[in-house]
């Protein structure tokens, strides 16, 4: 079995194909399109589709992104890809490639794998920082991801800085994100 990775940026998308043994076949990069949401998600569809024709073996696809999965709607929420927020991204990309998909914040991703395979290995919590685009977070406890109720719990990028609300004049409120 292979596996296909995709980390979906507010700039790019980095992908990676690995075997069964976590070995690198191959890594792909392509910007992010993100003037509208079909042009979104046919430029996803396409960097998969020409992924797939290149490795020409079945892969499960895992994708990271910014924002969350509502855990009760499968909407996103929270994206610094405004086009995406709202949607069934997940739902909408498995119809149109017909496969299954996992689908999570980025932050949460990354304290997945610093837990099980990186730096984390030795703790029982890991608290991750993701600064690019955006500004997000993740908590692993256990080597399992904590997204919370509502599929956000460690978005430390939607922060409200209290000290900062008196100096916008843009009536924005303030956030770690924002700065």
């Amino acid at each position: 079995m292979y596996y296909l990775g995709l980390d979906i940026g507010g700039t790019n998308i980095a992908a990676v194909v690995m075997d069964a043994q976590g070995q690198e076949i191959a890594r792909y990069r392509c910007p992010t399109q993100k003037a509208s949401y079909p042009q979104f998600v046919e430029s996803v569809v396409a960097f998969i589709d020409q992924i797939s024709h290149d490795i020409q073996l079945p892969m499960m696809t895992g994708i990271a992104l910014p924002g969350s999965v509502s855990p009760l709607s499968g909407l996103i929420k929270n994206s610094n890809i405004q086009v995406i927020n709202g949607r069934a991204l997940q739902t909408d990309l498995q119809q149109l490639l017909g496969q299954t998909m996992v689908m999570a914040n980025d932050g949460n991703c990354f304290a997945l794998s610093e837990a099980c395979d990186g730096a984390g290995q030795q703790h029982e919590v890991v608290f991750g920082i993701t600064p690019g685009t955006g500004c997000g977070g993740g908590i692993a406890i256990h080597r399992q991801p904590f997204v919370g109720a509502w599929g956000n719990a460690a978005e430390c990028g939607h922060i409200t800085l209290r000290s900062l609300l008196i100096r916008r004049t843009d009536q924005k409120i303030a956030c770690w994100r924002r700065i």
